[in-house]
């Protein structure tokens, strides 16, 4: 199912759901309580709606940069691993050939493991990191020959370096999510904002259903946008492994 239809039928079944609760309400409820308490209730469904809009407004600009930031870090880990083989290429064998093999072999455990992981959400074994401390160790004990073999070495380390850098971001980036505790606050702010309109009814049974379906409709769509940014190596963001298969292709 796309992303989008997904969206459409959270907005759908929150349209749906607040029409039949706005029609029970009209239905039973009582018209003059509803006018005894308007105007305390705006009041309180301001305050509400307001800092339920300021938490939305947080948690989504967070997680664009969030999204942004682990795309940065994937194109960087990507970038640095080939300037490690590059690097390594100008140093003697066997420390040559064994770079060159462990580079391969990281971008493939990135790809054709590491990545559906973090597209489901699970943890990433440790394979990955245990090839760049092969990495780290070939590198220091490679012995160069003459003051180039030196400054490519040390360029070899300084950019394996950065390579330990962004993995360790595009990790972190898979694992963060929206912690618990606020997911509580979106949900029950959400039930808040919604549930003044319910109490306090409107002028007519048709402007009633027309303001809590748009009301109802926008919030649930904000708590989906929510959903599928928490994660960007899934749902609404997805960023590919293209920098990592276009690193393959560059160290073929």
């Amino acid at each position: 199912m796309s992303i989008y239809l997904s969206g459409a039928l959270w907005v759908l079944g929150a349209a749906i759901i607040s029409a039949v609760l706005v029609v029970i309400t009209r239905r039973f409820g009582s018209d003059e309580v509803s006018e005894k308490n308007l105007g305390a209730g705006g009041s309180v469904f301001s305050i509400v709606a307001g800092l339920h809009a300021v938490l939305v407004a947080f948690i989504l600009i967070s997680l664009f940069d969030a999204a942004n930031s682990a795309e940065e870090q994937v194109q960087k880990e990507a970038n640095a691993l080939v300037a490690v083989n590059w690097s390594a290429s100008s140093l003697s064998e066997p420390a040559k050939s064994k770079v060159d093999r462990l580079s391969r072999d990281y971008v493939s455990t990135v790809v054709d493991d590491e990545w559906q992981r973090m597209r489901d959400g699970e943890a990433v074994d440790n394979r990955g990191w245990v090839t760049l401390n092969q990495l780290k160790e070939t590198i220091a004990t490679a012995v160069p020959e003459g003051d180039w073999q030196e400054d490519r070495k040390a360029e070899a380390a300084n950019q394996l370096w950065e390579v330990y850098q962004a993995r360790q971001e595009r990790l972190e980036a898979a694992d963060n999510g929206v912690n618990p505790v606020v997911w509580l606050a979106l949900v029950i702010g959400t039930l808040l904002s919604l549930l003044f309109p319910f109490l306090f009814g409107g002028p007519n049974l048709v402007s009633q259903l027309i303001i809590t379906i748009t009301l109802a409709s926008t919030l649930v769509l904000l708590l989906f946008a929510i959903y599928q940014l928490q994660n960007p190596f899934s749902g609404g963001v997805l960023i590919p492994s293209d920098a990592f298969s276009s690193a393959r292709d560059r160290l073929s």
